[in-house]
């Protein structure tokens, strides 16, 4: 795979919502195991009635195949997730660094157990800001708060 076979394109939530939605459970599972499978399972509704909707959404392709998205709510990443067979090869990367070129400041909320999440970001230029006791749902997973700005 080379890094132009992939594009970024626009979420269309006709074509893209149920594969996406895919990829967010299969990566989370891996990344959030610590969660548990029922309680990721029992999140997908949220992703695909709520999250996906309300954010600007830009995928990741291999060809005409979703592999990856990022998801913003204006200057905060709401969610970054890749196939994780597709993990490892810059997918993440172009992903964040579309987004840098749209925004002067960005911010984002890690679980802190998420140990290879957290040196991703720093690589590429985010600084810890704020740590919390509790997740967005109020469950007790410590995460930080990240920031970047250009």
């Amino acid at each position: 795979m080379t890094d132009h076979s992939i594009i970024i394109r626009p979420f269309d939530k006709v074509t893209d919502t149920d594969t996406l939605v895919e990829i967010w459970l299969r990566a989370s599972l891996k990344a959030h195991a610590f969660l548990g499978p029922q309680r990721l399972r029992a999140q997908q509704h949220l992703i695909r009635a709520t999250y996906l909707p309300m954010a600007r959404t830009s995928v990741a392709c291999l060809g005409t195949v979703p592999i990856g998205f990022i998801s913003l709510l204006d200057e905060h990443i709401g969610g970054l997730f890749v196939a994780p067979d597709m993990h490892r090869h810059g997918i993440g990367r172009r992903l964040i660094a579309q987004a840098k070129q749209q925004h002067k400041r960005l911010s984002l909320d890690v679980y802190s157990a998420n140990t290879q999440a957290m040196r991703f970001y720093r690589a590429l230029g985010f600084q810890e800001s704020a740590r919390h006791p509790h997740d967005a749902q109020g469950l007790p997973f410590e995460t930080a708060t990240l920031h970047w700005q250009a």
